[in-house]
């Protein structure tokens, strides 16, 4: 009787354990999968973003055309050296050139808030997710 209430639990314990052993292994071979280089702009949001939450220009959140709401890249402006991390939580930019619009206080961060647009690289982890944007930057 008492063997039969151990190995139950064991099992369920070891069947736990198992998958989260392997979702660490994946998570750390796939860092930097993804780059995509061109202008950014910054953008005061008021009402909600494309996915539904209500715009914070405060947060540290972007826009882009086409990566999964909720992903999280940096950006890095090419000028300056200076590097956030942004969660994508919107959709655009819808001018021509720019491949990422970022919300004031991510701008601030990376120091182009006077000069409204600059030239960065745009990196993620994800490589599933995103790797149809990966291209060489200049």
């Amino acid at each position: 009787m008492y063997t039969s209430l151990v190995i139950p639990a064991f099992r369920t314990l070891a069947l736990c354990a198992v998958p989260v052993l392997f979702l660490g292994v994946g998570t750390a071979t796939s860092k930097e999968a993804f780059q995509q280089c061109g202008k950014a702009s910054w953008y005061k949001l008021g009402g909600t973003t494309a996915n539904g939450e209500r715009a914070n220009p405060q947060g540290l959140t972007a826009a882009h055309r086409s990566l999964p709401f909720g992903t999280l890249v940096d950006v890095t402006n090419l000028a300056n050296g200076k590097t956030v991390t942004v969660r994508i939580n919107d959709r655009g930019p819808f001018a021509k050139g720019r491949v990422i619009d970022v919300t004031l206080a991510a701008a601030k961060q990376l120091g182009f808030v006077n000069k409204g647009i600059t030239k960065v690289r745009v990196t993620g982890a994800d490589a599933k997710k995103i790797a149809k944007h990966t291209q060489k930057c200049r």
